[in-house]
C-alpha cells in the first residue's frame, strides 16, 4: 500500500519547551495507526501539527507530506480547503467543540457548504443522511436539536458525522472515547471502523487505552516525552514489546481477561524522573505479589455492616410536572467495615444519584440509609453534621472539585476547620501528615491546584477526603480520566490506605477491568436497579444477567493479556 501520510523529523516547540522532538511516522491508505502515550507525551501536538492547528507561539518544523505535498508549506487558504475535505479531526470532548447556540444540523450544513457546491436544501438533506449514517435515532427530528440536548455518545457521533461529511482521506481521532461508557465506546469504535472501510479512509487513532489499540489498530507508535520510542504491528507490540517503557505501559494496564486482584497483586507503576541530560527517564516497578502478612491486613468485619441501604428510592420531578423520574429504584445492599464494594453501570443508570443520596446531598423518597446502625434519612441537618465526617467522597475530576484560588494547605485546613477539628497549628500538622500519607511533599501545601499533574491532584482529592478520618470513602470514577500508569499508582495507593487505615470503599466506575481488580463484591446497576451482584470473580466468570454480559462483551482488547510484560 502507498503511504498517504509521511512525517519526517517533526518538531513542535513552545518557547524552550519541546513538545515533539523529531518523530517519523508513516500511514498507508486505509490503515489505522495508533499513537499511544501518556498525557503530555506530545500525541495531541503531533495531531494538531498535521492539521496546521498548533496555536501560537508554537513553532513546527520538519516535513509533513500528505498525498505527496508538504502540509507545512501550504498557504493558510490552501489549508482551509484541506481541513474537513481531505483531513478531518475528532476531538476528545465534543461539548467544547460543538457550537452551543447552533443546532447540530446547522453545524453539519455549514461544514458541507464550506467544502462542497451544495444548496442549503441539499446540504440539509445530506445532514440528515449523515446523522442516520452514524446511527443517531430519528435523524429527521434530532437534526434540529442543540448539543446540550444530546447524550455524550450522541454528541460524539455528531462530531464524527461532521468529520466525515466531505469524505476525507485521513481521519484523526484524538481520544474519541475516553469519557464514554464501555458500551458507547464500543459502538463509537465500531462506527469508526465501519466508516474507515466504507469510505476507504486512513485513521490516526490517538489514545492511552491499550485495550482499544489491541482491538482496532493495525500498527502502533509509542511516544514518551515528545519522542517515538517504539513502533510495530499491533500483534508484535503486544506479544514482544522491545522498549522498557512500552513493557511498563502494558504491565500497568488492566484488562478484563487479566485475573488480578488487589489482595494478591500490586500493580506495576511507571515513575518518571529527571535525568541529567534532559532525556526521558523513568523507573518501572514490576507486578509484585502481595505477601500473606500484607493481605491479612485487609480485614472485613461482617458482624454488623458499616453501611446498609434498605429499599432506597430516589425520585426527581419531571420538568413539565408529569409524574416523577425514579433514578434509584429500591436498592438494597450492605458494605462491611474494611470492604470494597464495586458499583458498575452506564451513565444515567443511577450510580451518581445513589452516591449523593448516601451523602444526603439529594433526599431519599423511600427506604433507609443506615450508617453504623443509625438511619440517616430522617435526620435533621444539625443531627447529621457529626455523621458527615464518617462518609467522604473522592471525585472523578479533582481539578473541578478543588478551589483554584486556595492553596492545598488552605483547602485541607478549611475542611478540618468547618468540622471543628483542632486549632490552626494542629490542622497544619495534620494536613502535612496526610499529604505525606498520599505521597506528596509538604511543600505542596503552599501550591495551588493548577501547579500539579492530574495524578497529583487526585492524590490531593484523596487527602482532602481522609483528613476527617472517615470510615467510608465513596470513590466516583476516581481513575477514569487518568493515564494507565497514573491509574495504577492511584489504585495501589487506595489499597495501601485501605489496609493501613481500615477504610471501606464504595467504588463507582464504568470500567469493569478496574472494578475487577479493586473490589471484593460487585453490584451491576441498570435503570436505577441492582440487576446482578456477586464477588469479584463470579460476575466475570459466569454473568447471569443479559445487561452484565453486554457490559463484559463491550470491553475492548480481550486478546490483550496485561501480564505479558
Amino acid at each position: 500500500m502507498a503511504n498517504l501520510l509521511e512525517v519526517r523529523d517533526l518538531r513542535v516547540s513552545f518557547g524552550a519547551h519541546r513538545a515533539v522532538r523529531g518523530i517519523d511516522l508513516d500511514l498507508a491508505e486505509g490503515e489505522t495507526l495508533a499513537l499511544v502515550g501518556e498525557s503530555g507525551c506530545g500525541k495531541s501536538a503531533t495531531a494538531l501539527s498535521l492539521m496546521r492547528l498548533v496555536p501560537e507561539p508554537g513553532r513546527v518544523t520538519g516535513s509533513v507530506r500528505f498525498d505527496g505535498r508538504d502540509v507545512l508549506a501550504r498557504t493558510p487558504r490552501e489549508m482551509r480547503d484541506v481541513r474537513g475535505s481531505q483531513i478531518s479531526m475528532i476531538f476528545q470532548e465534543p461539548m467544547t467543540s460543538l457550537n452551543p447556540v447552533l443546532s447540530i444540523g446547522a453545524q453539519i450544513v455549514e461544514t458541507l457548504r464550506r467544502h462542497e457546491s451544495l444548496s442549503k436544501e441539499a446540504a440539509a438533506r445530506r445532514a440528515i443522511e449523515l446523522l442516520d449514517r452514524v446511527h443517531i435515532p430519528e435523524p429527521h427530528r434530532r437534526v434540529a436539536d442543540y448539543p446540550h440536548e444530546l447524550s455524550g455518545g450522541q454528541r460524539q457521533r455528531v462530531m464524527i458525522a461532521m468529520a466525515v461529511a466531505c469524505r476525507p482521506r485521513l481521519l484523526i481521532a484524538d481520544e474519541p472515547t475516553t469519557a464514554l461508557d464501555v458500551t458507547i465506546q464500543a459502538r463509537i469504535l465500531d462506527l469508526l471502523a465501519e466508516l474507515r472501510r466504507d469510505l476507504s479512509m486512513s485513521l490516526l487513532l490517538i489514545t492511552h487505552d491499550l485495550g482499544v489499540v489491541a482491538e482496532h489498530a493495525d500498527r502502533v507508535a509509542v511516544m514518551l516525552a515528545g519522542e517515538k520510542v517504539e513502533e510495530a504491528p499491533v500483534a508484535q507490540l503486544f506479544e514482544r514489546p522491545s522498549h522498557a517503557y512500552t513493557r511498563g505501559l502494558l504491565g500497568a494496564s488492566l484488562n478484563v481477561s487479566t485475573d488480578l486482584h488487589y489482595r494478591d497483586w500490586k500493580l506495576p507503576e511507571i515513575r518518571h524522573v529527571r535525568s541529567d541530560d534532559g532525556a526521558p527517564a523513568f523507573n518501572v516497578t514490576p507486578l509484585a505479589p502481595v505477601s500473606a502478612a500484607r493481605a491479612d491486613g485487609v480485614v472485613h468485619d461482617e458482624s454488623a455492616p458499616l453501611l446498609s441501604l434498605q429499599d432506597l428510592t430516589v425520585e426527581y420531578a419531571h420538568r413539565h410536572g408529569k409524574g416523577a423520574l425514579r433514578a434509584v429504584d429500591g436498592v438494597s445492599f450492605d458494605i462491611a467495615r474494611g470492604e470494597t464494594v464495586g458499583l458498575v453501570g452506564e451513565s444515567g443508570c443511577g450510580k451518581s444519584t445513589l452516591s449523593k443520596a448516601i451523602l444526603r446531598l439529594v433526599p431519599a423518597t423511600h427506604g433507609a440509609i443506615r450508617l453504623r446502625g443509625a438511619d440517616l434519612v430522617p435526620l435533621s441537618e444539625r443531627a447529621l453534621r457529626p455523621l458527615r465526617r464518617q462518609v467522604q467522597m473522592v471525585f472523578q475530576d479533582p481539578y473541578a472539585s478543588l478551589n483554584p484560588r486556595r492553596t492545598v494547605g488552605e483547602i485541607l485546613e478549611t475542611v478540618m476547620a468547618v468540622n471543628g477539628i483542632g486549632d490552626a497549628h494542629q490542622r497544619r500538622t495534620r494536613a502535612a501528615t496526610m499529604l505525606d500519607r498520599v505521597g506528596l511533599p509538604s511543600i505542596a501545601l503552599k501550591r495551588f491546584p493548577h501547579e500539579f499533574s492530574g495524578g497529583q491532584r487526585q492524590r490531593i482529592g484523596i487527602a482532602r477526603a481522609l483528613v476527617l478520618e472517615p470510615s467510608l470513602l465513596i470513590c466516583d470514577e476516581p481513575v477514569s480520566a487518568l493515564d494507565v500508569s497514573i491509574q495504577a499508582q492511584i489504585l495501589n495507593l487506595l489499597v495501601e490506605l485501605k489496609r493501613d487505615l481500615g477504610l471501606a470503599y464504595l467504588f463507582i466506575s464504568h470500567d469493569l477491568s478496574v472494578v475487577r481488580y479493586i473490589a471484593d463484591r460487585v453490584h451491576v446497576m441498570h435503570g436505577g436497579r441492582i440487576v446482578e451482584s456477586g464477588d469479584h470473580r463470579e460476575i466475570w466468570r459466569a454473568p447471569q444477567h443479559a445487561y452484565t454480559r453486554t457490559l463484559l462483551d463491550a470491553i475492548p482488547g480481550k486478546r490483550f493479556d496485561a501480564q505479558a510484560a
